[in-house]
């Protein structure tokens, strides 16, 4: 894979000031998936070329990958040792970290200067074309000339190839060309060989800063700078919405008003899910259980924030469990990621010692799937057994239902064994507080409605057990003690062989009417 930079300033041959790369020498530097060398095919006071050749190991890019077991034929043989890719961006910033930043050692001055530039990529992916090629650059004053390479002149057949040889000429400062190429080459690729997370927002936004919030295609280069993730792309664009046109003038309403216009957009589960990370922050947990985590939305959520450590997620269902480990993309994480979460099979209304431990679990939309007669049975599980500082229970508000259309004593999904109203959830929420050494605060989800309320509920518990004291279950009634627990509320294991309560897969992905 080959990058050419060249200058026509004079003295050309100060583009080996700005690079920090002598051009009287070829240098070679050593990167995980390979080596990059640095040498200049031209350097003379009219003309200077330097030119970056990646040399990409695919071996060792499996090796690294699955840990040294083997791979399948497409990770030996492809394209990525060819093409510009986010490997040519991680060599930007490794081999000419200094020159990006703006930062010359011997020539501050002439780093700080627009120059005559222009960038030869030998081979690049334009996945969305010649036009959206032309779409990225164009409006950031480009002179775009891009050849459409031939697939394979011996078959003709097989059609056009998805790669350009692309030539960008400008007059701008150095670190601004490479800024820009470190971006925009991995948006065309669109398949980003790491993983990405929140930081790489920050990421973006950094290297966007002053270009990106004005672009006219911003919204798509963050959508494939983030690897497609829905939750990075808001949080990006809410950002990026927030600094657009922004001046010392700009009022604080009018910066409000530019968030509200992002969150409106978010479905009433996005609200759910990003309510629920908002109180494990504010809770400061750090290891949580999803208890019920059903296809995974939560956990992806999870993994993507760097506060937490720890993260687990229960469910009955194994079909959900293997649908959660496809959007997690776990067997792609990296080994560290991949120590950082467990998935395992459980029912909640049992007591299993793998739910405790943890800073805080959470049961997003999942009492509603349980038989009523089982409540006592789950809320024994999760606050007496588990015993976590912060439980987060979210459920359907029913008075909400008439807002959606629906008749009278409906359900939201088939599988909901019932829809508590305001009133009924918060008694519910109260008796377990009492019972358990609980305190518990409400909390309203999604748009609200001055008569019905919000969508959803939510009640977040907080322990009030001193630190130290030993847990007491509350007595039971002179009626009950000597008898068995009544029936349905189990707190043990099944017996082996027996088949867990299967308030399997529905859970809140599931209702499509809050979609």
């Amino acid at each position: 894979m080959l990058l050419t930079i060249s200058t026509t300033m004079r003295p050309a041959t100060d583009l080996g000031y700005l690079l920090v790369k002598n051009p009287a020498h070829t240098q070679t530097f050593s990167l995980s998936f390979g080596k990059a060398h640095v040498f200049y095919p031209e350097a003379t006071e009219d003309a200077c070329t330097a030119a970056l050749l990646l040399d990409i190991d695919p071996i060792e890019l499996v090796r690294g990958r699955a840990g040294g077991e083997p791979g399948t034929l497409a990770q030996y043989v492809n394209d990525r040792p060819y093409v510009a890719s986010s490997f040519l961006s991680v060599a930007i910033a490794q081999v000419y970290g200094s020159a990006m930043a703006g930062r010359s050692r011997d020539k501050q001055e002439l780093a700080d200067t627009a120059i005559p530039l222009s960038a030869t990529l030998e081979a690049l992916p334009c996945r969305g074309g010649e036009g959206f090629l032309r779409r990225l650059f164009e409006p950031l004053g480009y002179t775009v000339s891009a050849d459409r390479l031939v697939l394979d002149a011996k078959f003709p057949e097989w059609g056009p190839s998805p790669y350009f040889r692309v030539t960008l000429a400008k007059t701008c400062k150095l670190s601004e060309l490479l800024t820009h190429l470190y971006v925009l080459v991995p948006v065309l690729d669109d398949k980003k060989h790491y993983w990405v997370g929140d930081s790489e927002v920050d990421n973006l936004l950094a290297k966007g800063e002053g270009w990106l919030p004005n672009h006219p295609e911003k919204e798509q280069i963050a959508l494939r700078y983030l690897k497609h993730r829905k939750p990075l792309l808001r949080a990006a664009m809410a950002r990026l919405v927030a600094d657009e046109d922004a001046s010392p003038e700009e009022t604080e309403d009018a910066k409000a008003e530019a968030e509200e216009k992002v969150e409106e957009r978010l479905s009433l589960n996005d609200a759910r899910l990003a309510a629920v990370i908002a109180a494990l922050r504010s809770a400061d947990a750090h290891t949580v259980i999803d208890l019920g985590c059903g296809e995974g939305r939560l956990l992806k959520r999870l993994l993507e924030e760097r506060v937490f450590d720890r993260i687990s997620g229960a469910d009955v269902s194994v079909r959900c469990l293997e649908i959660a480990k496809d959007r997690l993309r776990y067997d792609d994480l990296p080994e560290k990621q991949r120590r950082k979460i467990d998935l395992f099979q459980a029912s909640v209304v049992y007591r299993d010692a793998r739910f405790s431990g943890f800073d805080a679990a959470v049961l997003v939309e999942v009492i509603e799937h349980v038989d009523a007669p089982r409540l006592g049975a789950l809320a024994r599980t999760v606050f007496e057994h588990a015993r976590p500082r912060t439980v987060i229970v979210t459920t359907p508000n029913a008075e909400y239902n008439s807002r959606f259309g629906m008749p009278a004593g409906a359900f939201r999904h088939k599988d909901h064994r019932f829809e508590w109203t305001r009133a009924e959830f918060r008694a519910w929420a109260d008796r377990v507080a009492s019972e358990y050494r609980y305190s518990v605060e409400m909390h309203p989800v999604g748009d609200m409605d001055d008569t019905l309320g919000a969508p959803t509920q939510m009640a977040v518990f907080s322990s009030i057990e001193a630190p130290g004291e030993v847990k007491r279950r509350p007595p039971r009634p002179a009626a009950m003690r000597g008898s068995p627990p009544p029936t349905g509320e189990q707190d043990t294991a099944p017996p082996p062989g027996t088949d867990p309560q299967d308030t399997s897969s529905p859970t809140a992905d599931a209702e499509v009417i809050e979609a």
